[in-house]
């Protein structure tokens, strides 16, 4: 699978769509976006059953406003809808790769548990 252009019409959609969902936040003027990119359309092409999606931060503000983006490219990271990895900063190819293989190994059913506490704690101290 090659990286799909993410808009904000279709965020929501391929975030709850699919178990792993890759996202690039980028724009065309920055340097280390344009490094950082055809290592992210390697790792599509090698993992073709995960999402690997570009979102052109000068295209959709919005967007980046509302994932509070303050510097490109930042990386982020869904599994099963929850965020579970954001990093602003370009990765070279074997970090990419470990960040894979990290995110397939996750066991989703602790980091629910963990995200649970964490908002259990939230509301108690509110």
């Amino acid at each position: 699978m090659t990286t799909a252009e993410i808009t904000d019409a279709a965020l929501s959609g391929v975030i709850a769509g699919n178990d792993i969902v890759f996202l690039d936040f980028w724009a065309e003027w920055c340097g280390p976006c344009r490094a950082f990119g055809p290592v992210f359309e390697r790792a599509s092409e090698a993992h073709p059953d995960l999402v690997f999606g570009k979102v052109d931060t000068e295209a959709e503000p919005g967007l980046a406003a509302a994932f509070q983006i303050r510097s490109i490219p930042t990386l982020m990271v869904f599994r099963e809808g929850i965020l579970i990895f954001s990093q602003p900063g370009a990765l070279a190819a074997p970090q990419l790769d470990q960040l894979i293989d990290a995110v397939r190994a996750l066991d989703m059913d602790v980091v629910r548990a963990e995200l649970a506490r964490t908002t259990e704690s939230a509301e108690v101290a509110r």
